[in-house]
């Protein structure tokens, strides 16, 4: 079998991870022939074990140009993901690109009309969508087994952060360097898990974001959202860098019970009757459908980022279905966008989100990111001479 040759390309702390399965031969099919990053030192030694000869570089346009890849796996900062996938598939390349899609819808669905036109494999580092219960979960929903969905709830808070790890590089929680703070660095698994199981996408918006409560910092660190949904639902999404303890609850009420997955474990509050038709039909004044308490077997590992790369290059070779298309990262972007839009305009937004009026307002936040003036300043003094 012809192996497929993979070039990655941003070599911080996930691309050093993706590099270390690759060239340690843990992903069938595949082989990791180039890297690429101006930015890091000591690429030789990330690779000096690998099981094959693998080539370094330091410039983008020579990486795309000459290292003779098949597939790229991108795992840059968060706003150069749109830019190089197109490159790449402009080049004939599969691509693979790190979450989330990109920072703004606009660029993220220029991106997808270029990997639709290349006809070649595009898919998105949702690992999460590898977990067994959240496949599950999944898996119930659309069998009908919850009924029709009244409301979720999602709280996400035990992604705690101290300010010392802000600290740690310039570009870390500002709108030039990520393009947003929590709900785009820490919490794009669990956009993409919430409307992913549940196959809703909202209609509507409201959020309440809160910039440097906890951290001196000038992105969000908690985050309320309100969301609306076609079918009359409602949902809440709640997340925070600046608690401790934290929690992570996600709860599904439907017409016939409720799930909630919480501490690794799914359990199904499940009626046995319709709520709808026991609210129709009961006379007895106060009383409850009858509820079962099911904890869910759940069979099987989670294959993380490893599971996500197999399978990229399992639809490459083989044809397999795709667990997360690249395509569907917009979805998450699109939630995010409305949510910073909604906070920005102190008001509920539709969606999707106008992408002009999103671009508009996130490039004034960009224009007054300390990390821009943090470079506008190094730019002055390297060409005043004053160091």
């Amino acid at each position: 079998m012809n192996l497929i040759k993979v070039g990655v390309i941003g070599i911080g702390n996930m691309g050093r991870s993706h590099v270390k399965l690759l060239s340690k031969g843990k992903i069938n099919g595949a082989i990791l022939t180039a890297i690429c990053d101006p930015f890091q030192d000591q690429l030789e030694s990330l690779v000096s074990d690998s099981q094959s000869d693998v080539q370094i570089f330091r410039d983008e346009d020579a990486f795309l140009n000459e290292s003779g890849i098949d597939a790229i796996l991108i795992s840059t900062p968060h706003y150069d993901h749109p830019k190089l996938a197109m490159k790449a598939f402009s080049k004939g390349m599969h691509v693979l690109i790190e979450k989330p899609a990109g920072v703004y819808t606009k660029n993220v669905a220029e991106m997808n009309k270029a990997a639709e036109e290349s006809g070649k494999v595009f898919s998105i580092m949702y690992n999460q969508r590898t977990n067994p219960i959240y496949q599950k979960l999944r898996e119930l929903i659309q069998a009908g087994e919850l009924g029709e969905i009244k409301r979720t709830n999602w709280i996400i808070t035990d992604w705690y952060r101290s300010q010392s790890y802000y600290d740690s590089s310039e570009w870390r929680a500002t709108w030039q360097g990520e393009g947003g703070g929590v709900l785009l660095n820490q919490a794009p698994h669990q956009l993409d898990l919430w409307q992913w199981t549940t196959g809703l996408m909202p209609k509507k918006v409201h959020s309440f974001c809160n910039y440097g409560k906890y951290h001196d910092i000038e992105v969000e660190d908690d985050i309320t959202a309100y969301v609306e949904y076609e079918n009359g639902a409602t949902g809440v999404f709640i997340t925070s860098t600046g608690e401790a303890p934290g929690t992570n609850r996600f709860e599904i009420a439907g017409d016939r019970g409720k799930m909630v997955v919480e501490n690794n474990k799914l359990t199904f509050y499940r009626l046995t009757q319709s709520e709808r038709e026991f609210n129709a039909t009961y006379k007895g004044g106060f009383g409850n459908p009858e509820c079962w308490t099911i904890d869910i077997p759940i069979n099987g590992k989670s294959a993380g980022h490893q599971g996500i790369i197999q399978n990229w290059i399992d639809s490459i070779t083989n044809g397999t279905p795709l667990l997360a298309p690249g395509e569907e990262g917009i979805k998450g972007v699109q939630i995010s966008n409305a949510i910073y839009l909604s906070s920005w305009l102190n008001q509920p937004v539709e969606l999707p989100v106008d992408p002009d009026l999103y671009y508009e307002m996130l490039q004034e936040k960009i224009k007054n990111s300390s990390f821009q003036k943090k470079n506008v300043e190094k730019v002055n003094l390297d060409v005043s001479g004053t160091h």
